[in-house]
């Protein structure tokens, strides 16, 4: 017992000593992770101010910018906040269709598509280039459509045309304009390459924009909104008359200059909706540029319209509310919208009384003088028969220049 008191004090300094040291070490330990859950709160206050910004770059550009944060190489054993760094990595659905995805594609061929169409130009003495889109497939191309070919030739026979599409630029395709090219009109089909076509206009970024799923297509078909596009960029790229494959033509076009149509008018005649199924403009006509501006800045795949005819008609009444000199002229409905699409269907039908025949006989009188075409407002009219003796039988009759086709 008293060996055990005599070495008591020894062993209670000893314990001391071991609790002391261990206090110690509890209180920098837990120091240390406070500090370290302060630098992790820091680490995430800082990158959240940066999220928004990171998530428009492309992912390499993300992870570029985040390992050469000034912050993170201060604390090189910390890692970014997992939030964020979900957040930069994570890409935007991309919503093209896969039948989407081909309108993006290269080959040897599309990108001869410039010289091709500047060989044809330059070969040919040509007094109006006409330009068209066709997006369907070739049986799709009809005796309708071919009626309108026709009537650009009869019309204008020392025109070229140039049918913007990959499906008529094909043997079928040749096969279809063949009864034009053999009686020695100039007709020919190119496949477009959209890349080179848009490239240094506006179109450049958005075409990207949507191949990259930056921007959203919608829902109505692309290749739809692409044709709207496409035409102006033909126009800015080579100049010439765009028409759509829906549209007789009654009149030589030689004539008009920078001009647009108006689809419809109010009580005192100033347009109040203009439409882009017929365009005539010069070569880097700045007009042209500013539509392909709105385009790309206003896309919006969901709402028929907006990227056409409404496109047109915003740009033209902004710049003419802001005074800007247009140098372009708009015609009343007269030249290429004599018939509004809500009342298409009566040039499609056969006089069937004195009274209407006389009213068909003065109508024709009228469009011969005063229209330099028809608009058949083929999305309400398609479906319609053209009967024998109609309006449209008669004007698809008086210009035609292979005339044994049936419609």
């Amino acid at each position: 017992m008293s060996d055990s008191w005599r070495y008591s004090p020894v062993k209670s300094n000893i314990f001391s000593t071991i609790t002391f040291a261990v206090f110690i070490f509890v209180i920098i330990f837990a120091d240390s992770i406070v500090s370290n859950v302060s630098l992790h709160s820091d680490a995430i206050e800082h990158g959240s101010s940066h999220v928004d910004q990171l998530q428009t770059h492309q992912t390499s550009q993300v992870l570029r910018i985040t390992s050469t944060d000034d912050e993170v190489d201060d604390h090189g054993i910390l890692l970014p906040p997992f939030e964020v760094t979900e957040e930069v990595i994570v890409q935007p659905e991309n919503k093209l269709k896969p039948e989407d995805l081909r309108l993006f594609e290269r080959s040897r061929f599309t990108r001869r598509f410039d010289s091709r169409v500047r060989e044809f130009f330059g070969s040919n003495q040509c007094k109006v280039q006409f330009f068209m889109t066709w997006i369907s497939p070739t049986e799709l191309f009809g005796e309708r459509e071919f009626s309108v070919l026709e009537s650009v030739f009869q019309t204008n026979p020392n025109s070229c045309l140039v049918i913007l599409s990959s499906t008529m630029d094909t043997e079928e395709g040749r096969k279809i304009l063949e009864p034009l090219i053999s009686r020695g009109f100039r007709a020919g089909a190119f496949s477009p390459d959209l890349w080179a076509l848009f490239n240094n206009t506006p179109a450049e970024r958005w075409l990207s924009d949507i191949k990259n799923g930056d921007r959203d297509p919608g829902e109505i078909p692309l290749a739809q909104n692409l044709s709207n596009l496409i035409r102006l960029a033909a126009l800015y790229k080579y100049g010439g008359v765009y028409l759509d494959t829906d549209f007789i033509v009654l009149k030589e076009f030689s004539g008009l200059r920078n001009v647009i149509g108006a689809q419809s008018v109010d009580v005192n005649g100033n347009w109040t909706r203009l439409n882009n199924a017929v365009l005539v403009f010069d070569k880097n006509h700045p007009l042209v540029y500013k539509f392909m501006e709105e385009f790309a800045f206003s896309f919006d795949g969901n709402r028929w319209g907006h990227n056409g005819p409404y496109l047109v008609s915003r740009v033209v009444d902004r710049l003419a509310n802001t005074g800007e000199e247009l140098n372009c002229t708009v015609l009343p409905p007269i030249a290429f919208y004599p018939v509004d699409w809500t009342k298409i269907s009566g040039f499609f039908i056969k006089p069937n009384d004195k009274l209407s025949a006389r009213w068909a006989e003065a109508k024709i009188r009228q469009l011969s003088s005063l229209a330099y075409g028809v608009h058949l407002w083929n999305r309400q009219s398609s479906r319609f028969r053209i009967e024998e003796g109609s309006i449209i039988r008669r004007l698809i009759s008086d210009h035609c220049v292979v005339c044994s086709r049936h419609v």
